[in-house]
């Protein structure tokens, strides 16, 4: 497995590019979470890193409770309350001032999670969300989060996506949740895509993954 702090730093790195150089234009168009534009995910990317930087100075007494793989188990879609983060977040964004500022302190948030998390052993326990996981564990959710976020983000943008290693990085972490392989012929964004239900599986998907289908969206 990729180091955790290389991991994310490009998943980081990627996403910040990309919002950074988005037009104001670009900024209005949907994204691949329904209900949001490009600068209410902006909001929701931001949101996260800060997650990441609160819980990198948040220790936690073991034992851990929580893996990389089954942090995701409490998000499956739908949710109660959920159209209210919908109009929260975006009501949160337009208070942010819109693109430019969300891309400006999405790039200093997410270059102050990698210096922490440098300087964390990837063992050491960390809370987040009132879950203790090791540190390497918390850096795979915010990978994955990243990655499966800026899919999202371009989905109706001719801007680049993700790198291949954070998506690996998504695909392990659904084959996890199936508890086996993912299909073969899919690509790694095929199955970020259809793994968190935002491509619907087709016929042949549901015959080759068996009963597993059932089991999707694996987290969304």
């Amino acid at each position: 497995m990729p180091d955790p702090v290389s991991l994310l730093s490009t998943a980081y790195r990627d996403l910040s590019a990309v919002l950074s150089a988005l037009t104001v234009e670009e900024g209005f168009e949907p994204s691949g979470c329904a209900g949001w534009t490009a600068v209410d995910l902006g909001f929701h990317l931001l949101s996260d890193a800060r997650r990441g930087l609160v819980a990198l100075h948040t220790p936690a007494d073991g034992p851990a409770d929580t893996t990389a793989v089954d942090y995701w188990t409490a998000w499956r879609p739908p949710e109660p309350g959920d159209d209210d983060e919908l109009w929260s977040t975006r009501i949160a964004a337009s208070a942010h001032g819109g693109l430019l500022p969300i891309a400006a302190r999405y790039a200093e948030t997410t270059a102050a999670v990698l210096d922490a998390a440098g300087g964390v052993r990837p063992g050491h326990l960390v809370l987040t969300q009132g879950r203790t996981l090791p540190v390497a564990d918390l850096l795979s959710t915010l990978t994955v989060e990243a990655a499966v976020h800026h899919l999202d983000l371009v989905l109706r943008l001719d801007r680049p996506g993700p790198s291949d290693e954070p998506l690996a990085e998504v695909r392990r972490i659904l084959e996890g949740l199936l508890g086996g392989p993912l299909p073969d012929r899919w690509d790694d964004v095929t199955a970020a895509r259809r793994g968190t239900g935002r491509e619907r599986l087709t016929a042949q998907d549901r015959l080759e993954l068996g009963p597993g289908a059932r089991r999707f969206p694996l987290f969304g």
